[in-house]
């Protein structure tokens, strides 16, 4: 019955609605149903059909009414909204959490978000729900060289594909006129100067610890020269603004480190400005105002929080509390940006979902669930050793999730049309599911010739079994294969250790092109897969595999994992 699936679901919903104080995701939701209710897994693609009714419910309610159908309906869940959320693969605690925690996420809009982007992002929201708070995604976007207009939109499309319960969007573009007040400020605590030194004069003198010439200039000079680069009265690369630190700093990237930069070209898409925050000014800016408590982030960011301190100091602001994670390697995929676009620009990678390509959207095309992709990253972890990714994790996390919903199919890969000689004509009937007979079978007529794996057929097996069908004895003739018709009991075939193949009727099978990271295949599947576009499939024997397009004269699928 769908009642006690629609239950179980508006039930999830409503605790998501009273955690967040927003309309959840359906994939959350379906997420938490399926984390809590294993026995649902084999009605995931039910579940995606009763969302739209079960959220319409929940955004009819007041949030007072929603609390008070909760109550109603699963006290438990109640009692668990005022406890730590504490994931089954326990995070380490963070200090000064007690009162709840405020996270940011913090891309740049250069692309969309890949699977290093998914481990800050994925991390930050499991604290946030483990410990209540709020959690905002900071689009970073005040460098116009690093900004793609397109990204702005991905970005926010593939968070919500991950299904972080993201509370505010911030726009550090928006943002200009916080950072020109803070910056006068600064100077004006004297924390900061302008330079109008050329970049290899002051590079020189910061190796030798020497201060530069603007250094001792007045408050009344630093504060006019501040005017002139508003008022854009500099060139690029002309003035800048440099935070005050120790001149004898073992480290000469701690040396006076720039705040402030002028650049004319290329222009922003956004905003009209001619003078930018560089990424610690505006990070320690937004961090503090926004309440940032805790921050987590790679442990190639280490430098960048040593600068940021002392802009910390400078105003008398708490610091937040910072982990750096060690770097995760990740092997086998494209990640780097600048590569990936100049790959889709010459014809290369045939998108931003390009399955080479390590970005969510890839991911997504091959038919791995944000769900995975969350797990995979909980099992990494917030540790300080450099690691690689695991795939295997990832493939076996996600194998949990859609072997259960997936249902079966034969592919034949490089297809040959082979007679069968004395085989009477019938009808294979083989489960859509192993485990789930209910859902029914899939009819495959036999009339005398078939599709079979050309690689198959290769190793010349002397026996083989079509599978769900018969028996046949192979011979072949330069390249000419003849099958006959060996009978119909798979023990025979078991005993022979004969292989169990793929088969389909000519004339009844379509042309499918299965795509992988290292080539595409061409073969013929069943005609049931039309029904399955977007979804994941297992081609038996072959692997899982998601239906991208059924249109045309041919389906196009895209493997998974095996």
């Amino acid at each position: 019955m769908a009642e006690d699936l629609r239950r179980a679901l508006f039930i999830f919903a409503l605790q998501n609605a009273v955690r967040h104080k927003s309309l959840p995701k359906a994939g959350a939701v379906i997420g938490m149903v399926m984390g809590n209710h294993p026995e649902f897994r084999s009605r995931a693609k039910e579940a995606a059909v009763l969302m739209d009714e079960v959220l319409a419910r929940v955004a009819d309610l007041t949030p007072a009414e929603r609390e008070e159908q909760l109550a109603v309906l699963a006290p438990e869940l109640v009692e668990e909204l005022g406890k730590p959320r504490v994931h089954v693969k326990a995070l380490p605690p963070l200090e000064r959490s007690e009162n709840g925690v405020v996270m940011r996420f913090a891309p740049n809009p250069s692309g969309p978000l890949h699977l290093g982007h998914a481990r800050a992002a994925v991390l930050n929201d499991a604290y946030v729900q483990r410990y209540g708070g709020k959690y905002i995604l900071r689009i970073e976007d005040t460098d116009p060289k690093r900004v793609d207009p397109e990204a702005y939109r991905m970005v926010v499309e593939d968070i919500e594909w991950l299904g972080l319960a993201i509370h505010e969007v911030v726009y550090q573009s928006d943002r200009f006129d916080l950072y020109y007040k803070y910056a006068k400020d600064l100077i004006e605590r004297g924390g900061a100067y302008i330079c109008t030194c050329e970049n290899e004069q002051f590079r020189e003198l910061k190796q030798q610890k020497t201060a530069c010439p603007c250094r001792p200039l007045s408050l009344e000079e630093n504060l006019a020269l501040w005017e002139k680069m508003l008022a854009g009265e500099f060139y690029e690369g002309e003035a800048s603004v440099r935070v005050r630190t120790d001149l004898d700093h073992p480290d000469p990237a701690m040396r006076d480190f720039p705040a402030f930069r002028i650049l004319h070209q290329p222009l922003h898409p956004r905003i009209e400005a001619t003078v930018y925050p560089l990424m610690n000014f505006s990070v320690a800016v937004d961090d503090h105002l926004l309440g940032v408590t805790h921050v987590i982030r790679g442990k190639d960011h280490i430098a960048n929080t040593r600068r940021q301190r002392y802009i910390y100091d400078y105003f008398g602001w708490e610091i937040p509390v910072y982990r750096h994670y060690g770097r995760m390697g990740i092997e086998g995929v494209v990640l780097s940006t600048s590569q990936m676009r100049q790959g889709i620009g010459s014809g290369e990678f045939l998108g931003w979902d390009d399955i080479r390509l390590g970005t969510l959207r890839a991911l997504a095309r091959r038919g791995i669930t944000p769900m995975a992709v969350r797990q995979a990253v909980l099992d990494i972890g917030i540790g300080e050793t450099d690691i690689s990714f695991s795939w295997d994790n990832l493939y076996a996390a996600n194998r949990d999730i859609v072997d259960p919903v997936a249902n079966r199919y034969f592919f034949v890969p490089e297809p040959i049309a082979v007679l069968v000689n004395g085989a009477p004509h019938q009808t294979a009937h083989a489960l859509l599911h192993p485990n789930e007979p209910a859902r029914g079978t899939r009819e495959l007529p036999f009339t005398g010739s078939v599709f079979l794996p050309r690689e198959e057929l290769g190793k010349d097996p002397p026996l083989l079994r079509l599978k769900d069908l018969f028996n046949c004895t192979v011979t072949s003739d330069h390249g000419t294969y003849l099958l006959s018709y060996a009978g119909d009991d798979l023990a025979d075939a078991r005993n022979a250790k004969a292989p169990i193949i793929q088969w389909l009727p000519v004339d009844c099978a379509v042309p499918c092109l299965l795509r992988k990271p290292e080539g595409d295949v061409a073969g013929v599947c069943e005609p049931g897969v039309v029904r399955e576009l977007g979804s994941v499939v297992q081609f038996e024997r072959a692997g899982f595999a998601r239906i991208d397009d059924t249109a045309g004269d041919r389906i196009l699928a895209y493997f998974t994992h095996r």
